[in-house]
């Protein structure tokens, strides 16, 4: 993944409890530190991401989760979550991210997460809202895909 493409960066530090008996963090802990940078990255785009906005037609769930571990991480590291969409599609969009020593290259892992929109009533996918595309597109430029539904082209 090319790190400069990355423009939202949230740091977590690693607490005691999520290190194995090994010394290192567990391997099922690094989805949730992904997961921090993905609501973290909706907040600073002004996105709801709440049980009302899911009530009013927001509902995204995760259909793949993808990890490629790279290095080790350790009690107390501090560490930078760099998180992005890639891809907006019909009715799904792809998210990136990578995790970092903070302020280093050290390379801890990378992850990509694709998610489907859902209507909240019947749980089918339905087309991503123009609202959510757009912001995805201000906040991010050129370097995401966004496919416009053809009622726009």
């Amino acid at each position: 993944m090319d790190r400069s493409k990355f423009k939202f960066k949230t740091e977590i530090r690693v607490r005691n409890y999520e290190v194995d008996w090994q010394g290192i963090v567990h391997n099922a802990v690094y989805l949730l530190y992904f997961e921090t940078g993905r609501i973290e990255y909706f907040r600073a785009l002004g996105l709801r991401i709440d049980l009302e906005s899911i009530k009013h037609g927001n509902r995204m769930v995760l259909v793949r989760n993808e990890i490629n571990y790279r290095a080790p991480a350790k009690f107390d590291d501090l560490l930078d979550v760099h998180t992005r969409i890639s891809a907006i599609r019909n009715t799904s969009y792809v998210m990136e991210g990578l995790l970092l020593v903070h302020r280093s290259d050290k390379l801890i892992g990378e992850n990509v997460a694709v998610h489907v929109w859902l209507d909240p009533t019947t749980d089918r996918p339905k087309t991503i809202s123009d609202t959510f595309r757009r912001a995805v597109q201000q906040f991010e430029g050129d370097s995401v895909v966004i496919e416009w539904p053809t009622y726009l082209a």
